[in-house]
């Protein structure tokens, strides 16, 4: 008789365990069916804590909000341009951590209130500066949207940091753009080195804040 002693299966639990397989099978292959075999227990266990894939993937992307800001500590020096550089480098770095992570992340719902501390320090810090809250609430969606576009973009190319997806040659795109030249040489700063591009874009994001609301 096996009498090793599991640990209890639960939301967090299942959804560590999906997290882990993700990178492994991706987004269109994650099923609760994997994740059960996994996780040595039938299927239909996983519907007492997910009614469907969705409910999953909420779950899924509330653990990567928490391990985002485990143990984050915001500056309180740091301006509001600062914050919203930092907040969305780190949710970029979060979500490139796991294949198709920002594919998870985008659409799904938190299950719990873990974000709220950050959200309500991010929003001080914004009225403080002079902007309302209607403002404030546009400057932090229209960043953060942002960079979850822009990241699905990315690991559209890159999957994972170190793998590149077919059909991303530039040298084949050139030839084949050949009677557009700048078409051509544009493909370099689509599809090429992603950390200048991505920071260049997240400027220009804050300084039409800065231009729109006449906050400096």
């Amino acid at each position: 008789m096996n009498t090793e002693r599991r640990a209890p299966l639960d939301r967090r639990r299942v959804a560590a365990t999906a997290l882990e397989l993700l990178n492994e099978t991706g987004l269109d292959g994650l099923t609760l069916r994997a994740i059960a075999k996994e996780l040595d227990v039938k299927a239909p266990a996983l519907y007492w804590h997910f009614k469907d894939k969705q409910a999953l993937l909420d779950e899924m992307a509330t653990e990567m909000y928490r391990r985002m800001v485990a143990g984050a500590e915001p500056d309180p020096a740091d301006t509001w341009q600062e914050r919203l550089l930092k907040a969305n480098r780190g949710l970029r770095t979060a979500l490139l951590g796991y294949r198709d992570g920002a594919r998870v992340f985008s659409g799904s719902r938190f299950t719990g209130i873990e974000h709220a501390e950050q959200m309500e320090a991010m929003l001080t810090l914004l009225t403080a500066a002079g902007l309302e809250l209607s403002q404030a609430v546009r400057a932090t969606t229209t960043t953060y949207t942002y960079t979850l576009g822009f990241v699905i973009e990315e690991q559209g190319v890159k999957p994972l940091p170190d793998e590149r997806r077919e059909g991303y040659d530039m040298a084949e795109r050139a030839r084949a753009l050949a009677d557009f030249p700048l078409s051509a040489a544009a493909g370099a700063e689509i599809f090429e080195d992603h950390d200048r591009h991505y920071e260049e874009g997240l400027a220009l994001v804050i300084a039409g804040v800065e231009a729109r609301y006449g906050t400096a």
